[in-house]
């Protein structure tokens, strides 16, 4: 079993700054993929950004195009993974939640339903 616990969310005004961050235990994470999605009041859970990690390589980071060039998706090691939010919106506005399969694909990984694991959501609020 793998527990996720994210931490960093906030109130922040537009433009300004948030750092993610989400670690695991249970399990160490080596070739999981681990992402971020997010939820905002009345709407679906939306991909935010993923990485997979293997033996301390970076194997792929993928970032949805809503937030290309604002976060950044980095893996400091098999179980931890942040996300850097800069220049945000309004319409950041969401619960975000951490993530992790072992069966991600290309072709998958912007699938909620694909993810076996999830935290519990940090709420990030922007202003404007």
């Amino acid at each position: 079993q793998v527990q996720l616990v994210e931490s960093g969310g906030g109130l922040v005004q537009a433009g300004g700054s948030l750092r993610l961050s989400c670690a695991a235990s249970g399990r160490t994470l080596t070739a999981y993929a681990m992402g971020w999605f997010r939820q905002a009041p009345g709407k679906e859970r939306e991909f935010v950004s993923v990485t997979t990690w293997s033996r301390g390589s970076l194997y792929y980071a993928y970032a949805a195009d809503s937030v290309k060039g604002r976060f950044t998706i980095s893996r400091d090691n098999a179980n931890t993974v942040t996300l850097q939010m800069n220049s945000l919106k309004s319409e950041d506005t969401a619960v975000y939640y951490c993530a992790v399969d072992r069966q991600i694909t290309l072709a998958t990984m912007t699938s909620p339903g694909q993810y076996e694991y999830w935290g519990q959501g940090t709420q990030v609020t922007v202003s404007s």
